[in-house]
């Protein structure tokens, strides 16, 4: 029996943990959260994660669920992915990986579902998209910033090529002309190396991500299971 279940949908944050476990070598199962039967708010999955949100990493400890989270913990259980506890580099890792999962993903979470936070009046979704999407333009030039003074752990980088592929896609139906990787040139960089990690090509096999996903990503075309 494999140590870890990951409960992931194609194209989702689970992503981010497959890369992450993946390049640790720690072997998991993975277990497909139907998204198109909304399977993340049944009965058994809310029991995983009470908030109905992908993924769910469950191991020895139970199940785990954030993605912040998830990586923290594997780092201080396995290493490999940011600074050990005694490195003095470990307070940067803490302060920009939490920047990251409590700041821009839930930025892009707004952006993406205006209506979860506005209500189904179209000018108020606009207004938070609109004002979002500056943000997050704000957010990405001072990772930009940080990304130019030396290389990121490896769980931020994971997780920044995510969020900079989905900004490129997402929401469908908007102008996201406000977002282009080239403004950003050393995540641009970063999003270029981590294409090249065997981590990349094991998650685009696994969820159909395309030749490049973080640099020119185009939707994701599973085998099973959708991306919304």
């Amino acid at each position: 029996m494999k140590p870890y279940i990951l409960h992931y949908a194609p194209d989702n944050a689970s992503v981010i943990v497959r890369m992450a476990l993946d390049a640790i070598g720690q072997p998991f199962d993975a277990v497909l959260v139907d998204r198109s039967r909304h399977a993340q708010t049944s009965p058994e999955y809310l029991k995983l994660n009470p908030h109905g949100l992908i993924p769910v990493l469950q191991g020895a400890a139970g199940a785990m669920f954030e993605t912040g989270a998830i990586l923290l913990w594997l780092n201080d259980r396995h290493g490999g992915l940011g600074p050990s506890v005694t490195d003095p580099a470990r307070a940067d890792f803490l302060k920009w990986l939490f920047f990251v999962s409590n700041t821009l993903h839930p930025a892009l979470r707004m952006c993406f579902y205006p209506e979860k936070y506005t209500g189904d009046q179209a000018a108020h979704q606009l207004a938070l998209y609109q004002s979002t999407s500056k943000a997050i333009q704000t957010h990405l030039g001072t990772l930009d910033l940080r990304a130019s003074q030396g290389p990121l752990p490896l769980a931020l980088q994971l997780y920044l090529a995510a969020l900079l592929r989905w900004c490129a896609l997402y929401p469908i139906d908007r102008d996201r002309s406000w977002f282009a990787l080239a403004d950003t040139p050393h995540l641009h960089a970063m999003c270029r190396a981590v294409e090249q990690l065997p981590c990349t090509a094991a998650a685009q096999a696994a969820e159909g991500l395309g030749p490049n996903p973080f640099t020119a990503p185009v939707y994701a075309a599973p085998e099973k299971g959708t991306a919304t």
